[in-house]
């Protein structure tokens, strides 16, 4: 899936194979350990966050986000699932690695050449490579898991309004606009790229439970 805007730059790809050598190395017949692999090959780091990790965030310490990057950050208005309400919301942001857009073509089997051929992308509208449309929407799911308590996904509607150029930082935000009650929320989702242009806009409908 991808967005749209003519300008986006061009970067030279790197081969899945290449990021994906290093990965084989530490798959073993255990679905657990494959899964710690490609949280590496991701550039993910699999510790949880202690109070001591202000560094990644700006509002609070996260304990029950078990992956983290230093590169990213988040901000959100409450620490306290049980006080959720209208108004309250999730800022999350990180930038879109070369490295992510293969991974992403490898784990997904999205090999779109617009996403991973240069010379390819170059003759389109786009002028370049551009960061596949549904990996830019994952960040909203990013932002909405750093909501306090347990959040669990049970709708979303999305409009791509401009591409993401590979190594670009994007910020997600998700704001809660409805109580509908028994924990369930709908929430504003939008993308926004480095020049704060709107990417992605759409609504969310999720429930967010207190931990035990």
């Amino acid at each position: 899936m991808s967005s749209q805007r003519p300008d986006a730059s061009s970067v030279d790809p790197v081969p899945p194979t290449d990021h994906w050598s290093s990965v084989s190395k530490h798959v073993f017949n255990s679905y657990v350990e494959a899964n710690n692999a490609l949280f590496a090959a991701m550039g993910l780091t699999h510790s949880r966050e202690s109070s001591s990790d202000t560094d990644t965030t700006t509002s609070g310490a996260v304990g029950e986000i078990a992956f983290g990057d230093e590169n990213w950050t988040m901000e959100r208005s409450t620490d306290d699932a049980d006080a959720l309400g209208v108004g309250d919301y999730v800022r999350f942001r990180k930038p879109i690695a070369d490295t992510d857009v293969t991974a992403f073509a490898q784990v997904s089997g999205d090999a779109n050449r617009l996403h991973l051929e240069s010379e390819f992308a170059e003759e389109t509208q786009f002028g370049g490579r551009i960061v596949h449309g549904t990996l830019v929407a994952g960040t909203i799911s990013a932002a909405l898991a750093r909501f306090p308590g347990v959040t669990v996904y049970l709708s979303q509607d999305l409009e791509f309004t401009g591409p993401v150029e590979i190594g670009e930082t994007v910020t997600a935000a998700c704001e809660i606009i409805e109580d509908l009650g028994e924990d369930r929320f709908r929430l504003h989702t939008t993308v926004v790229d480095e020049s704060d242009e709107t990417v992605i806009d759409g609504e969310a409908v999720v429930m967010i439970n207190e931990l035990e």
